[in-house]
This record gives structure tokens, C-alpha cells and sequence, in this order.
């Protein structure tokens, strides 16, 4: 029985052996990995998300600013089109009275 006990033992201190290995392998395996990426990134001339987020914030100000801007043209145009009108009406009643005047 001694021998299976010990057999046994010496097979737990190999697959702990093996375990602990195998961790350290995978931590330095995601510590190169990360190194690799980085340096990849690096040279990608990316910009970093507060970067990005500034300006969004500013695309979204100007793209409101610009439909407020659109509404506003918009309501003058109106305005300026029918300030445009009655004055032709009034010159076509004018011209219309000045003519039965003449008769």
C-alpha cells in the first residue's frame, strides 16, 4: 500500500508541477501578447477614446447648431415670401384702381 501511496503522491507533485508551469506560461504568453498589441497599436496612428469623445461632443454641438440654423433660414425665407406677396398685391390693386381712375 505504501508504494501506491507514494506512486500517487509523486503524480499529484507532477500535475501540480505541471499546473504551476502552465500558468506562468500562460501569463507570460498574455504579457507578450499585450506587448505585441501595443506596439502594433502604437504605429496605427490611433487616436484614444477621450480624444474621440471631445470631438463627438463637439460634432454633435455643431450638427445641432446647424439644424437650428436650417429652422431659422427656413423661417425667414417663409417670412421674406410672404412680406414679398402682399406688396404685389397691393401694387396690382393700386395699378387696377389707377386704370378704372383713367376710364
Amino acid at each position: 500500500m505504501q508504494t501506491k501511496s507514494r506512486l500517487l503522491d509523486d503524480m499529484a507533485r507532477v500535475a501540480n508541477g505541471a499546473a504551476g508551469v502552465a500558468s506562468g506560461l500562460r501569463e507570460e504568453v498574455g504579457t507578450l501578447v499585450q506587448q505585441r498589441l501595443e506596439r502594433v497599436l502604437s504605429g496605427m496612428e490611433l487616436v484614444r477614446r477621450e480624444e474621440f469623445e471631445a470631438v463627438e461632443a463637439v460634432a454633435i454641438r455643431a450638427r445641432e447648431e446647424q439644424e437650428a440654423l436650417e429652422k431659422r433660414v427656413a423661417a425667414l425665407e417663409k417670412a421674406l415670401a410672404t412680406r414679398k406677396r402682399k406688396p404685389a398685391a397691393k401694387t396690382a390693386g393700386k395699378a387696377a384702381q389707377k386704370s378704372a381712375d383713367k376710364s
